[in-house]
């Protein structure tokens, strides 16, 4: 078992957020000096064509020395979504019947190369 293996099992306090396909992991773990940071872990499930299912995890570790700023900035970045755009969730994913501003019933594919290609703001970036 290597040392990032035996820091990783050093879990002192958790919470879980289940937020339809992701669910959010708040750990407070400890460090060799015992000092304690937090990691906020994302993990998305995904399903495969044959209908098994997978997961893709992130994580980040925010120290002590950071608590301050990244508060601040994650209540200064949040109160400014909110602030501009409520909290009524308004995207494709969340509601079935939501049609943008420029939605017509036309092929949103272009012509490159005598070749037909999806418009590059059809990606979903959540596949990257």
């Amino acid at each position: 078992m290597n040392s990032n293996d035996m820091m990783e099992k050093e879990e002192i306090f958790s919470k879980v957020l289940r937020a339809g396909r992701r669910t959010y992991f708040f750990d407070v773990r400890a460090t060799k000096a015992d000092d304690y940071y937090l990691t906020i872990t994302e993990s998305k499930k995904f399903t495969n064509d044959d209908g098994s299912f997978h997961y893709k995890k992130h994580k980040i570790y925010i120290y002590k020395e950071d608590f301050n700023e990244f508060k601040d900035i994650l209540s200064e970045m949040t109160s400014y979504i909110i602030d501009e755009k409520g909290d009524e969730v308004i995207s494709e994913r969340h509601q079935k019947d939501f049609k943008k501003e420029n939605d017509t019933d036309e092929d949103d594919s272009i012509e490159t190369f005598g070749k037909s290609v999806e418009s590059f703001t059809d990606i979903d970036f959540d596949d990257i």
